[in-house]
């Protein structure tokens, strides 16, 4: 497939992320569109040049269209950037199919999460809303602010298709955002978003004043979990052991910018999960995602105690601290 820098991209969803693409591209010379779902948001970013909301104090280059109106963001692309969280996607991908955007499109998903009726991935849920479309996942430890500012990044694109995955390579690849391909589909989305469970259950660690060592036991404990999950629903081993597995667990966990750890850490304080995310701008996937994935433990017997017990803190109120307790005191077993 070939493709060169007079490829239209059309990315949705205005979020930190979203945004932050749209900057990278535009700076390689792309023509970028950019859409949003809030007029408000919009109307002050194309005044400003600024996403105040979800990633101030960056410059969106003037280059960069920006608009709420769905069919000028989607119609005649190339390429559709999907940064929309997953609890939302498959109403604006509805909305998108009606719109009839074209067949040859490639689709990208660049959210992390899983949606909590359906159990789906990103990708199914494309597939299953928009048929059988050109379709790959970016994923892998990349905080929006970071990106934005230029500091050296890697990432991982994952389709099924070579062509398709190359061609992705070769659109976002800059000297500050190395991107890694991989066939894995599903190890690299299950990687991506079930490590922003783990991050409430750090976060909850750091909230309770504990140390690096507990931290270093929910991290590698956690990752066991994610990857034997991964690995009954069809994934690789060893995707769990790269960018999108322990990179992006690694960063999600320790970052002052991730939004699931600081939901950790406040409820390590003592919040509720209401009293947490109703001051939140954006999205703290893991929340979500912790109800889908215990769905999933479930459903797959797959044995996850720290989703388990993270599920029990958002959703059961289940104190923080007797998490901990109950996770210490399981039954002795071998590593």
């Amino acid at each position: 497939m070939y493709i060169n820098k007079k490829i239209r991209i059309g990315i949705l969803g205005d979020g930190g992320w979203g945004t932050t693409l749209s900057i990278l591209l535009s700076r390689k010379g792309y023509p970028v569109t950019l859409w949003g779902a809030f007029t408000q948001n919009v109307a002050y970013m194309n005044k400003e040049r600024e996403n105040k909301k979800f990633l101030p104090g960056v410059k969106i280059p003037a280059e960069v269209k920006i608009t709420d109106n769905l069919d000028d963001a989607s119609k005649n692309k190339e390429l559709i950037v999907l940064a929309i969280p997953s609890q939302y996607i498959r109403q604006i991908l509805k909305k998108l199919k009606r719109l009839g955007p074209g067949r040859n499109a490639i689709y990208l998903s660049v959210a992390k999460g899983i949606e909590i009726k359906s159990l789906k991935r990103i990708s199914e849920i494309i597939h299953s809303v928009l048929g059988n479309v050109k379709l790959a996942v970016l994923s892998g430890p990349t905080i929006a602010r970071e990106v934005a500012c230029g500091i050296p990044t890697v990432a991982v694109i994952a389709s099924h298709d070579l062509k398709i995955r190359r061609t992705l390579q070769d659109i976002f690849m800059t000297g500050r955002f190395r991107i890694y391909t991989n066939a894995d589909v599903i190890g690299v989305e299950l990687g991506g978003s079930l490590k922003n469970i783990i991050a409430i259950a750090c976060g909850a660690c750091d909230g309770l004043g504990f140390g690096t060592n507990t931290k270093a036991a929910i991290l590698s404990r956690g990752l066991a979990e994610i990857s034997r999950l991964g690995q009954a629903m069809g994934a690789k081993a060893k995707t769990f052991s790269g960018i999108s597995g322990l990179g992006d667990l690694v960063t999600t966990c320790i970052s002052p910018y991730s939004r699931n750890r600081f939901v950790g850490e406040e409820i390590g304080k003592g919040k509720t999960l209401k009293q947490v995310t109703s001051h939140m701008q954006m999205v703290a996937e893991g929340v979500p995602t912790a109800k889908s994935a215990y769905a999933l433990s479930l459903k797959h017997k797959v044995d996850m105690p720290i989703v388990k017990e993270v599920y029990n803190v958002l959703y059961k109120n289940k104190p923080a601290l007797k998490v901990f307790k109950d996770l210490m005191t399981r039954r002795k077993k071998e590593e």
